[in-house]
């Protein structure tokens, strides 16, 4: 089915695009995943984080903000020599410290993320008319960091927001816009 960016001949990204992409998403759980993944994904491919996300789950807890929140500097030297995930130490501690701003506030990330959902906007025509950020994604990200969280800047928060449904940037003639529309409207948005 795929259509907009994932090649067909490419199970991960197609299966991505076409099941998950632009899918609204209200789990504190999952919202931590997806955020955290875009912030591992910085600098590198989308590609190489998605084959890698099982491991990331494995060894992150399901991205559990309270099991997360609980790891340690030898956890952290732990995953930096877990060759199945991106050893990146900035990285790995900020999903860490991001956890445990998570539990000064359960349940706040779905309500936080929501409130900055964006207004419609007519689907694009092309990908080249899919901008990598957008005001509201600015707003976030500087709400965010004034709250302590690390690797949110406005292109990782755009692509989160994009990831977990809060957008739609499947192209106008993408045989996923449709399902993933009516997904949008059924959406109980949290709050």
């Amino acid at each position: 089915m795929s259509g907009c960016w994932a090649p067909v001949g490419d199970p991960l990204l197609s299966d991505y695009h076409d099941e998950e992409w632009g899918r609204p998403v209200g789990d504190e759980s999952l919202l931590f995943e997806r955020v955290s993944l875009e912030g591992f994904q910085s600098g590198l491919s989308w590609r190489t984080v998605l084959a890698k996300r099982p491991a990331f789950r494995e060894v992150f807890a399901e991205f559990d903000p309270v099991v997360v929140a609980a790891f340690t500097d030898a956890d952290v030297e732990r995953l930096m020599t877990d060759a199945r995930i991106i050893r990146n130490r900035r990285k790995i501690e900020a999903v860490i410290a991001n956890a445990r701003l998570l539990l000064d506030a359960p349940g706040e990330l779905p309500r936080l993320l929501w409130s900055h959902e964006p207004a419609d906007k007519p689907a694009p025509a092309t990908l080249a008319e899919v901008p990598p950020t957008s005001p509201e994604a600015v707003a976030l990200s500087k709400l965010l960091r004034r709250r302590g969280f690390a690797f949110v800047g406005p292109v990782t928060v755009y692509s989160s927001m994009q990831a977990c449904g809060l957008i739609d940037d499947h192209v106008a003639d993408c045989p996923c816009r449709p399902g993933v529309e009516a997904e949008r409207t059924a959406f109980v948005r949290p709050g």
